[in-house]
């Protein structure tokens, strides 16, 4: 599942050459704005077949964050 979750936060960067880990920060790392984020978690919701509510995002720090909630919904 991580890899799948690398694979798809990498296509919503501007640098697909950045080493995403676990504790890699959304905003701050991967310099996601707002616009940028609420299109991942779109694209999270179909390729995970999950629904992601927006008050989730609030939780959504990390790419460890992303992978818990994902991993929770199954």
């Amino acid at each position: 599942m991580f890899e799948k979750l690398q694979e798809i936060v990498r296509h919503y960067t501007s640098n697909e050459e950045i080493d995403i880990k676990d504790a890699t920060l959304l905003l701050t790392d991967l310099g996601f704005n707002s616009f940028e984020l609420v299109k991942l978690i779109s694209e999270l919701e179909k390729s995970f077949n999950v629904e992601i509510p927006d008050r989730a995002l609030i939780e959504f720090k990390t790419v460890q964050d992303v992978l818990d909630y994902l991993s929770a919904q199954r």
